[in-house]
């Protein structure tokens, strides 16, 4: 492989063959840098599946509750959205079928 001659975008210093600036040690490799945006993504789109596991819905959290009236409502609650999920699904599919003839 041939020498890599980069030149620093923040000092302008000319660097040879190395990842980060010889001068001010910022880091100038290109493929370094997209390395690290890529593990960014990835840790954020980690931390937002975590964070959707950990923080369950109204319903998902009365129902674990440890006061009986409450989890008495939060099984209504579940119930109700789940009632009106399923008309809304038949409803759905009703009209997909008219509609295919």
């Amino acid at each position: 492989m041939g020498t890599k001659i980069i030149k620093c975008s923040e000092c302008a210093t000319i660097n040879k063959n190395t990842d980060y600036c010889t001068f001010c040690n910022s880091l100038i490799s290109d493929a370094k840098k997209r390395e690290q945006k890529a593990a960014k993504v990835k840790q954020a789109e980690i931390d937002k599946a975590v964070k959707k596991l950990e923080n369950p819905s109204l319903a998902e959290r009365l129902k674990k509750h440890p006061y009986f009236l409450y989890k008495i409502l939060g099984w209504i609650l579940y119930s109700a959205i789940m009632i009106v999920s399923a008309i809304g699904a038949g409803l759905a599919w009703f009209i997909a079928m008219i509609a295919a003839g």
